[in-house]
């Protein structure tokens, strides 16, 4: 018989840091008017000390808790993030050793904004196959360190902070209906962060112009703003027709969606679009901004733990992100 797959912990880590429009302000050319008109964006917590290791921890310590777990009684450890302290070890790993996890087994996951969805779904497979019962997603970032704090375009977007879940074999808390996921490769290049550039003794650097090689290996958030909007409004759409087709649920019997915080502009099109009102999508990024694959979880946390959800409320998870990445979880809480 399949196991049912349910949320049984939540929890949710912001620096304590704020930077607000008026303080970016005096670090590029724009403005609070100009910032907030065009994104919804208020202020954001920007790390000062703490890596994204660290964050994870806090979150996690605090779904555990929530979940009413021990460290040792989990079996699995996912990470979605794509700003890791380390290309090797892995966030999850260093995380299992904080957390005392000794059980667990540990991985990264590379979804970008999408990560904590992507991680979700990869966690209710292996607790549908048998293999595990209860297994932490954290998504996680740091992302002022890949951040041009030159380029307004893209510096004004972004925060830093971490959200998590505990998902079990149970029908309690906030249970799995339906999932899905999506990619278009073909669009990688319309949201990038480089890594190491290909320079090794094979390689003659001087077949590389010098403006080219100032840019290899500048771990630096690129955007092609325009085309981010468009795959965004569509593929929220797209995400949600297709979660609630598979359930057989109309726009009406869903209490709540909670986007990939972006921008606020992207929400109310795809509000538009799919014909759900704006009160029904759960929007926080006017205090916390684009924190990635943090971004579901920490806005997730924050309903869970308010007074607004009901048992047999249907809620949506929808995110995208670089990659191209889609997806979309459904739950029932209860």
């Amino acid at each position: 018989m399949m196991s049912h797959v349910g949320i049984i912990g939540t929890g949710r880590y912001l620096p304590e840091n704020i930077m607000t429009n008026d303080d970016l302000s005096n670090l590029v050319d724009t403005s609070d008017e100009w910032i907030r008109t065009r994104t919804g964006i208020r202020e954001r917590r920007i790390s000062v000390g703490m890596n994204t290791s660290d964050l994870a921890y806090e979150a996690g310590s605090i779904a555990l808790k929530n979940a009413g777990l021990k460290p040792e009684e989990i079996d699995l450890i996912i990470c979605a993030t794509i700003t890791p302290d380390y290309f090797m070890p892995s966030c999850a790993c260093i995380v299992q050793a904080r957390l005392g996890a000794v059980n667990a087994a540990a991985f990264d996951l590379t979804a970008a904004c999408t990560g904590m969805i992507y991680g979700m779904v990869t966690a209710e497979q292996f607790i549908k196959s048998g293999m595990y019962k209860n297994v932490l997603v954290i998504g996680a970032e740091t992302l002022s360190k890949v951040l041009d704090w030159k380029d307004r375009s893209t510096c004004v977007l972004f925060g830093d902070g971490a959200g998590a879940v505990v998902l079990s074999n149970t029908k309690k808390g906030g249970m799995i209906l339906a999932t899905n996921l999506e990619a278009d490769g073909s669009k990688y290049d319309h949201l990038t962060c480089s890594a190491i550039p290909l320079i090794n003794p094979c390689v003659n650097t001087e077949d590389i112009s010098a403006s080219r090689l100032k840019m290899l290996g500048q771990p630096k958030i690129r955007m092609l703003g325009q085309e981010v909007f468009k795959y965004a409004v569509r593929t929220i759409t797209d995400n949600l027709k297709a979660v609630l087709s598979k359930v057989n649920l109309k726009n009406d019997d869903i209490a709540y969606i909670i986007p990939h915080q972006a921008n606020q502009r992207i929400i109310e099109q795809a509000s538009k679009f799919i014909k759900i009102p704006i009160q029904k999508f759960f929007i926080n990024l006017d205090r916390y901004g684009n924190t990635s694959a943090a971004s579901i979880g920490i806005a997730l946390d924050e309903l869970a733990k308010s007074d607004k959800l009901s048992t047999g409320d249907k809620v949506i998870l929808v995110g995208f992100g670089g990659g191209m990445t889609s997806g979309a979880v459904l739950l029932e809480w209860s």
